[in-house]
């Protein structure tokens, strides 16, 4: 669990009530990731929501293969900054991560359980109105950061 009034510093959480605050902090934790470090990849189950706090991470969305894996091609979508969600997919069916989030410096983020967070949306609208606008809104930025890509590799 993390503390409640943690969470209440970013705009994110803004949305939530004390009592949905206090439910979304006990399915969180604060984790450390190095620099390099892969924290999910594509493909992955969905099993948990992240909120970078300090540090940063990148996005990607990796290419294989079907018939030879080994075949692998890595599209660098954007930068995921301090205030910012990744990991969305754990809260969109069908719950599996849609691209590679590798740390590219030493990194601390808040790490939300999956199960947990979907189980408090379907007991509590208010929760899951609130975490869905944040959610659509990351998603927009990272539609937009991908526009970008599309176009740049287009000209």
């Amino acid at each position: 669990m993390v503390s409640p009034e943690l969470l209440r510093r970013y705009p994110f959480f803004g949305q939530l009530a004390n009592d949905s605050l206090n439910a979304v902090a006990m399915l969180a934790e604060e984790i450390t990731f190095k620099d390099g470090e892969t924290i999910f990849e594509t493909g992955g189950p969905a099993d948990a929501l992240y909120f970078l706090i300090e540090g940063c991470v990148d996005l990607h969305y990796i290419v294989a293969d079907e018939i030879n894996p080994e075949l692998r091609k890595d599209f660098f979508i954007s930068e995921i900054n301090p205030g910012e969600p990744f990991g969305i997919s754990a809260l969109i069916e069908p719950y599996r991560y849609t691209g590679t989030v590798r740390a590219t410096c030493p990194s601390r983020v808040f790490k939300f359980d999956a199960a947990g967070l979907r189980a408090l949306c379907t007991v509590d609208p208010k929760i899951d109105a609130a975490l869905m606008r944040q959610i659509a809104a990351a998603a927009m930025s990272r539609l937009s950061d991908t526009r970008v890509q599309l176009v740049a590799a287009r000209a």
